[in-house]
């Protein structure tokens, strides 16, 4: 059910709308190398093909999975004798992400001379992973996922098509099943019509496609989730952002989608904790020890019992008092280490554990606070002489920080005036 016409493409409405460039580009055979970056089975084999047809090229396809650097030479060897004889090659590389710099950098002066029209697909970011030459002498054309109409769209033509699809088997399915069908495939039409393909084979010919049929089909219905790819971090991100924006569904729902893809809880729990410390802070000092208790909970339970200790962590983290001020002042503080290099602790609160060191001035002029007014040394510097008195933490007025810098501001305000006077 391959299309074999731009028009008999499903999706891609925006990239291929009549009277867009790659469109016109590719009807009029003048077509340019190419980096196809889009999800599975959202047509980049299929718009690859139809570039080399409606350019009247050599089609030649290699699997970055598969094929190593002799395999590449050959092929761009035979594009060179090809195009001696007047004929393109287009050069399609499934996976082209896979191949590491030197294999990448293989057909740079080949793409260059004009030897072979290079279509890359990928489902990966290519700013991420592919050498910027490469990147430079190829047009980045973002493909997106398939919406469930369009592949009810291909499912409704395999059903219709005797000669390629499933026409001449007498199917008969209703509009609810089809679109089931198309949801499972999850913006993927190849598996949508995996699907379908499945459920007729279980219906036989002339048999009806039913709710019987499809329990059996969709039985191990998952979602699109890469564990190691770019949708893996944009997930987590949605995840992390949902809980600092305060969003409790919306952080329960990229939790649950996490899960569902199959992504380790015990990533999850370690991210939550992070986010306790970042984006909760002092504001709520219980957020950290909910995340660390539900963390515990999940390694004594697993799954699915120990999923919900996280989710209602997940929870609660999004619905509490936010603060990074911690967060922020660990870094104001990493900065000074750095830009102020190796700096001598002041005399005053050094130790002095020896006869010694008390000769030499150790620990000479420390006040021991809980002997001062309020048990606190206001006039008593804890930095060094160079650097003078430092304010890294910043309490917000919010949850419990509230507390904190009403405290704080009075202490600073008496420290400074204790310093001028």
């Amino acid at each position: 059910m391959r299309p074999q016409t731009i028009d008999e493409m499903v999706g891609q409405r925006r990239l291929l709308a009549p009277g867009s460039a790659l469109r016109t580009s590719i009807e009029s055979g003048h077509v340019h190398s190419m980096i196809l970056w889009g999800p599975p089975g959202c047509g980049k084999t299929t718009l690859a093909l139809l570039l080399a047809k409606y350019a009247d090229a050599e089609f030649h396809a290699i699997s970055a999975v598969l094929s190593g650097l002799p395999e590449v030479r050959q092929v761009l060897a035979e594009a060179g004798h090809r195009l001696a004889e007047g004929r393109r090659t287009v050069l399609f590389v499934d996976e082209v992400h896979r191949f590491n710099k030197a294999q990448q950098d293989a057909f740079l002066p080949h793409i260059e001379r004009g030897t072979i029209l290079f279509v890359g697909a990928t489902t990966e970011n290519p700013s991420f992973e592919l050498n910027s030459a490469l990147l430079s002498r190829c047009r980045v054309h973002v493909m997106e996922s398939v919406s469930t109409d369009d592949i009810v769209a291909a499912l409704q033509r395999a059903l219709a098509d005797e000669e390629r699809g499933l026409g001449g088997r007498g199917l008969q399915i209703d509009d609810t099943a089809l679109r089931e069908i198309a949801g499972a495939a999850d913006g993927d039409v190849r598996r949508g019509l995996t699907l379908l393909e499945i459920a007729s084979e279980l219906a036989g010919e002339g048999g009806t496609i039913d709710r019987d049929t499809l329990r059996q089909v969709l039985a191990d219905r998952t979602r699109r989730f890469d564990k190691g790819g770019e949708q893996f971090y944009d997930q987590i991100s949605a995840l992390h952002k949902s809980v600092r924006s305060s969003n409790p569904d919306a952080a329960l729902y990229w939790f649950a989608r996490m899960l569902d893809g199959g992504c380790d809880p015990i990533y999850l729990a370690r991210r939550l904790t992070r986010m306790a410390v970042e984006d909760i802070g002092l504001a709520d000092p219980r957020a950290l020890q909910m995340a660390t208790e539900a963390w515990d909970a999940y390694d004594r339970l697993g799954s699915p019992e120990g999923d919900l200790a996280l989710a209602q962590v997940v929870i609660y983290l999004a619905s509490t008092a936010k603060s990074n001020a911690a967060y922020m002042a660990f870094g104001a503080a990493k900065r000074d280490v750095e830009e102020y290099g190796t700096q001598e602790v002041p005399m005053h609160i050094r130790n002095a554990p020896t006869k010694l060191m008390k000769q030499l001035g150790y620990g000479k002029g420390y006040q021991y606070d809980h002997d001062r007014e309020g048990g606190i040394a206001i006039d008593q510097t804890g930095f060094p002489d160079a650097m003078g008195e430092r304010v890294y933490y910043q309490p917000v007025e919010r949850g419990m920080e509230i507390k904190l810098k009403e405290k704080l501001d009075a202490l600073r305000k008496a420290r400074g005036e204790a310093a001028r006077e």
